[in-house]
């Protein structure tokens, strides 16, 4: 988010920056322009003093040059080097300045450096010429020519500042004093020619001509420089042009003008060079002045332009940084409020929504009032907004998980009270199943009517799986540890195919009591499944072993085994048992197992068996075993643990005496048995047929008599009363626990003080029926009759008639119960 931000922020802020650097480079570019035009236009003042001391050379050095051709003496070409030599120092001065000024430069435009290597190149010609000049050895045209090339150089080196086309103002500047140089350098050369020809003492063919066309020149220049003039720069030329050193050159130099067809005076040499040296320093002044405000100018505009620089660039940064700061305090603002919805979405996401599923998931009694915080973004932006949303999400998702929750708890429950009702229905068929039993003598029904009983009790299972399922716990808990060897009798004795199952070794080991139950439905759950997939003819081994932190219990079966994709599903299942769905009515007994294994932390493996098959492992941990209690050994055994034979002996009941003495033992009577085999029956002994075993048979035998006793544990009826008349047997002197926690403390066992749990709740024998005396049985219908008269008495709306005052009571046949009897 962070990132995304930025690059919001970021792209307004470079395409910002990339137009203030485009004006901030034109800006920069402009003011590097006028910074290298004031410097050029500064270097000025050096231009026009060596174009001066040039002038100064060159003018004398070509009277100089004429005076020798006249005379011709020996002596006198010893003069011009000694009347030369001062004229030549102060140039050769006036270029170093000029070299030491240009220094700086030397990174300027190309064109500048350009002419400057031309003036340098000219001034060494020049330099190099001046020693041809006393020998006479070259003619004056070619002397004189280098000269005039060197100031030529100059003067167009003095106009190459330029501005720009932006700034016309200084563009006029340098064309001032440019042209006002020119009209200096042809008053130089007018000035040249005229002292020559005072020299020579005559005018050579061509000097009139000459003399015209400099003047015509001069006059141009002149011209030019008063239409680009300041009016102050006019006015301080024509100050000049009135003075009198200047007015009398001028006035000289008028008298070498032909007049009426008149040849030309030629001027005395000394007076016209005195007299026209004035004048040309008057115009140095001149150019000076002029030169002096365009540089004032350049500096102006360079001042200004940097200054404007400045300020842009000024101006520009301050945006920016305003902008960076705004923009800075909106990401941060947006930054904050998007991190804060994410914190909030990721802890509903991954803590609050998650343990509030759970806690609605594994809640037992009403479902709690679950409030959903409030948004931690309150602005009224679309933040806000989203963050509302969501708040409402995660209150619309609490809300279907509660209502789910209590969905779930009703359809729980509603399992709870089915499989109530279904108990109380199993039970009664079992009491009934073991009247015809007791009162059977027929073989044939009597297998029948064991076939019917091993369904009651698969049929109880089941309705002790929805209970599993649907949260409860079961009701059969035991006050004193059970053998493990016991528990898993009392497994095999709830499955159809108990004949199947070998127990080969078993350690021995007790459990406590409050586990027995669910052990054996998760053991015999185990053993289901082990005889359902595997073939008739095959046993199913149990091997019980005492290791390090427990006991393991392994069920070894022969049949088809499972693909490893299913194996490894299967165990996940078992490990982490997920809530009672459509699923867990088609493997009802996976479920219930990993159900019951969770709540005790036991742990369920299949594996592999050698070399076919599956083998169930069961790890129990070390506080569900018991050290072994205290035996009674005088304490009968029930009728289910005994065959016919045994019972028989130790008078069992009319079964045993119909179904005669056998002189075999049980282990001979099951060793002739042998085990069922697809498509026939198995061979029945000759002797009488055993009774089937129940598991509280298996885990309670010493509670009653072996003929007639039935368990209590799997009735709903209390026990039975004492001949004391006391309802309640004793508790047991020693509070049974079921283990210790975390912390070192006993763990209480639900309902383990009630002795009557485990107890039967039948009578050692039926009880007596008694005739009802007519007399009470008259006066209890009596008071019944009362009753309902009072009630109606009470009701108006509810009225009954009956003929003769008289109100009949429907009594239901005998053998039939009442509605609300049926629905126990």
């Amino acid at each position: 988010m962070r990132s995304k931000l930025a690059a919001v922020l970021l792209i307004p802020s470079v395409a910002f920056l990339v137009l203030a650097g485009v004006q901030t480079r034109g800006l920069v570019g402009q003011a590097g322009v006028l910074n290298g035009f004031a410097e050029q236009v500064t270097i000025g003042r050096e231009i026009t003093d060596v174009a001066h001391q040039l002038q100064q050379e060159r003018d004398r050095t070509a009277g100089e040059l004429a005076g020798m051709r006249v005379t011709g003496a020996e002596t006198v070409r010893s003069d011009p080097v000694a009347t030369l030599k001062p004229l030549q120092a102060a140039t050769d001065a006036a270029m170093q300045r000029l070299r030491l000024a240009a220094e700086p430069l030397a990174d300027a435009d190309a064109a500048w450096r350009v002419t400057y290597s031309e003036v340098l190149e000219a001034y060494e010609q020049v330099v190099y010429i001046r020693s041809a000049i006393a020998p006479g050895v070259l003619s004056s045209g070619t002397i004189l020519g280098n000269y005039h090339r060197l100031i030529d150089e100059l003067l167009n080196l003095l106009a190459e500042p330029s501005p720009g086309p932006d700034a016309p103002a200084l563009s006029d500047a340098v064309l001032r004093y440019v042209q006002l140089a020119r009209v200096k350098e042809l008053s130089a050369r007018i000035r040249a020619q005229l002292y020559v020809a005072g020299r020579a003492g005559r005018y050579g063919p061509e000097d009139q001509v000459l003399l015209t066309d400099l003047r015509a020149q001069q006059l141009t220049a002149l011209g030019a420089f008063r239409v680009v003039a300041t009016a102050d720069q006019i006015r301080r030329y024509d100050q000049t042009s009135l003075d009198p050193a200047f007015v009398s050159a001028t006035r000289l130099e008028e008298q070498s003008l032909p007049v009426g067809g008149a040849d030309p005076a030629v001027l005395p040499p000394t007076q016209w060079w005195a007299a026209s040296e004035q004048r040309h320093e008057l115009l140095r002044q001149v150019e000076a002045g002029v030169l002096e405000d365009a540089a004032t100018q350049a500096d102006e505009a360079r001042g200004a332009q940097l200054r404007q620089t400045l300020l842009v660039l000024g101006g520009i940064a301050a945006v920016l940084l305003v902008a960076l700061l705004i923009s800075m305090l909106i990401g941060r603002s947006i930054a904050r409020s998007m991190r804060l919805l994410r914190g909030q979405a990721l802890r509903i996401a991954q803590l609050e929504l998650p343990e509030t599923l759970e806690r609605l998931r594994t809640v037992s009694g009403g479902v709690p009032e679950i409030e959903v915080a409030p948004a931690v973004v309150r602005s009224l932006d679309e933040i806000g907004e989203l963050a509302e949303a969501f708040v409402a999400v995660h209150r619309s998702a609490v809300s279907v998980a509660m209502e789910q929750a209590t969905m779930r708890r009703n359809v729980n429950a509603m399992f709870v009270n089915l499989a109530r009702r279904s108990q109380v229905l199993v039970e009664r068929q079992l009491e009934l199943l073991d009247e015809l039993e007791r009162e059977e003598s027929d073989p044939d029904q009597l297998e029948n009517l064991f076939k019917l009983d091993h369904l009651a009790a698969r049929m109880r299972r089941n309705d002790e799986s929805l209970l599993v399922l649907s949260g409860s716990e079961t009701r059969r808990r035991w006050n004193r540890p059970v053998g493990l060897g016991s528990v898993l009798l009392a497994a095999g004795a709830e499955i159809e195919q108990y004949q199947r199952v070998r127990h080969d070794s078993v350690a021995d080991l007790y459990v406590v009591g409050h586990v027995v139950g669910e052990l054996v439905h998760l053991l015999a759950e185990l053993l289901e499944n082990a005889t359902a997939f595997s073939r008739p003819d095959t046993v199913v081994r149990v091997t019980v072993r005492a290791v390090a932190g427990g006991a393991v219990v392994e069920i070894a079966d022969e049949g088809l085994g499972m693909s490893p994709s299913v194996l490894a599903q299967t165990n996940r299942l078992l490990a982490s048992p997920p809530p009672a769905d459509v699923a867990a009515s088609e493997r009802m007994g996976l479920f219930v197992v990993g159900h019951l294994a969770a709540r005790h932390d036991i742990d369920v493996r299949l594996c592999d068996g050698a070399p076919e098959g599956l083998v169930a492992r069961v790890m129990l941990p070390a506080v569900l075993l018991a050290p072994p209690p205290e035996r009674d050994v005088h304490a009968p055994a029930s009728r289910r643990m005994l065959t016919a034979a045994v019972a028989g002996a130790v008078g069992a009941g009319p079964m045993a005496r119909r179904a005669g003495a056998s002189t075999g033992t049980a282990a001979d009577a099951v060793g002739r048995v042998g085990l069922p085999v697809a498509g026939r029956r198995p061979d029945q002994p000759a002797g009488p047929r055993p009774v089937p075993t129940r598991a509280e048979d298996v885990l309670d035998p010493g509670t009653g008599s072996a003929a007639s006793q039935t368990s209590s544990w799997w009735s709903r009826k209390g026990p039975p009363a004492t001949a004391s008349g006391v309802g309640k047997p004793a508790p047991p002197a020693t509070p049974v626990t079921g283990g210790v926690n975390a912390r070192g403390l006993p763990v209480r066992v639900p309902m383990a003080q009630l002795a009557a749990v485990t107890r039967s709740a039948q009578p050692a024998a039926p009880a007596p029926r008694h005739e009802p005396d007519p007399e009470a049985v008259g006066g209890m219908l009596s008071r019944l009759y009362s009753g309902v008269r009072r009630a109606e008495a009470e009701d108006d709306t509810r009225e009954i008639t009956m003929p003769d005052d008289t109100r009949e009571i429907p009594v239901p046949p005998p053998g039939l119960r009442s509605e609300g009897e049926q629905h126990r």
